[in-house]
């Protein structure tokens, strides 16, 4: 950041009530703007502003050039509520010096329609399906759970119904909250699985009870869901080993992991599951498995999951250093290495065993780097005839360790 940069990007936040709706310090900034950016429908606000005014294109990336080139001149970019919660403002950032930015926020649609129904904020989950996948919902989903979800447009309210129904909870009350804070604002009450709403508005929040049926599956967002949770083809790291793998992991808000040789995906969605902002590439070389592994992301509601068709090491190249790294299997064949050296400095490897020849591998890395190395076997009780016996599986080699800061 610069000691020196001044302001001269102005975020106005404005709401369906137009520029009626605007304090009078975001009506000076856009009466003193030389350019003003906004969607079509919010320079539509705009009537005896004489400043040049350019909507955004698509993709809109593309509009960063034209605002970048603006440097240094009095500009506006309008933006929907408040720019900074699932708005503009957060993708300005990442071109604009913050010290060269002011924001000057409206009530967001989460807060109006929180307001609208009386419901504690701090109680709700926000979210939003514009430009982002739908299914990334399905990981909220929880019984007494008050979920507000940014539309994408009119359509996305039934596309939600069909969600919540399909997962086990269209007994879910919806409220569709359209135009809130305008003379056009309107909201109506349905239930998912008998969605009867028409003629929706594209500026729309969905409210959601969530209520599950008797079909409902309650995911929690602890690691170690059931193995019935994944469709995989027996490739995969079990409930137990799954749940000791995730929390030597270590996942932390905003980390990557590599999950390599990730056969279902269940470790890099279990990963994606634990927190916001996480991140997870999932390298599987069987092509039959990548499409698992989108399945199981899907079903989670983690679709944000990276999957990358290749074959360890090479498929490492070019990929961002990660925080964690996973390794079920295939530790042969310079796997380890080329995964040591792309870690960063105190990051977390894992790595599991289950053949003999990659027990002496991890026996060989435990006694040269350290960390913590277990034999870990499974009795589970089943059938014996008529009584029940345990059935050992397989054990398996667990090895954790933590790469030096000084790495």
């Amino acid at each position: 950041m610069s000691d020196t940069a001044q302001p001269w990007l102005t975020v106005v936040g404005i709401g369906d009530g137009g520029l009626d709706s605007l304090s009078s310090e975001a009506l000076d900034a856009l009466r003193a703007a030389h350019t003003i950016f906004g969607g079509e429908r919010h320079l539509a606000m705009l009537d005896d502003f004489d400043a040049q005014q350019i909507a955004w294109e698509r993709p809109f990336g593309d509009s960063m050039v034209a605002l970048q080139a603006c440097a240094g001149s009095p500009t506006v970019v309008l933006a929907t509520g408040d720019p900074m919660w699932f708005g503009v403002g957060a993708t300005l950032t990442r071109h604009v010096d913050p010290a060269e930015m002011r924001v000057l926020p409206a009530p967001s649609a989460f807060q109006l329609a929180a307001a609208s129904l009386c419901w504690p904020l701090a109680d709700c989950q926000c979210l939003t399906v514009h430009g982002r996948p739908l299914e990334a919902v399905a990981r909220h989903l929880a019984p007494g759970a008050r979920l507000l979800i940014y539309s994408e447009d009119g359509g996305s309210p039934q596309k939600l119904a069909r969600l919540l129904t399909g997962r086990g909870y269209g007994p879910s009350r919806m409220i569709v909250c359209e135009h809130l804070g305008g003379t056009r604002e309107r909201i109506r009450a349905t239930v998912a699985a008998d969605f009867d709403l028409e003629g929706i508005a594209d500026l729309n929040t969905v409210a959601v009870e969530c209520l599950p049926g008797r079909a409902a599956e309650p995911r929690p967002l602890v690691p170690g869901l059931a193995d019935d949770a994944f469709v995989h083809d027996g490739k995969m790291t079990k409930r137990v080993l799954r749940g000791l793998a995730i929390a030597a992991l270590q996942p932390l808000p905003g980390h990557l992991l590599w999950d390599v040789g990730a056969g279902s995906g269940s470790i890099s969605v279990e990963w994606l599951r634990t927190a916001p902002g996480m991140a997870a590439i999932a390298i599987e070389p069987v092509e039959a498995r990548l499409a698992m592994i989108r399945e199981n992301a899907e079903a989670l509601g983690v679709p944000e999951l990276r999957i990358l068709a290749g074959t360890a090491p090479a498929a490492f190249a070019d990929l961002p250093a990660p925080d964690a790294v996973f390794i079920g299997g295939g530790l042969t064949d310079g796997v380890f290495d080329a995964a040591w050296a792309a870690l960063k400095p105190g990051g977390r490897m894992v790595a599991h065993a289950v053949t003999l020849e990659s027990e002496v591998i991890l026996l060989d890395l435990h006694a040269r780097l350290g960390g913590e190395l277990m034999r870990i076997q499974v009795d589970r009780a089943e059938k014996v005839g008529p009584y029940r016996g345990f059935r050992p599986a397989m054990p398996v080699i667990h090895w954790h360790v933590t790469k030096s800061e000084r790495a």
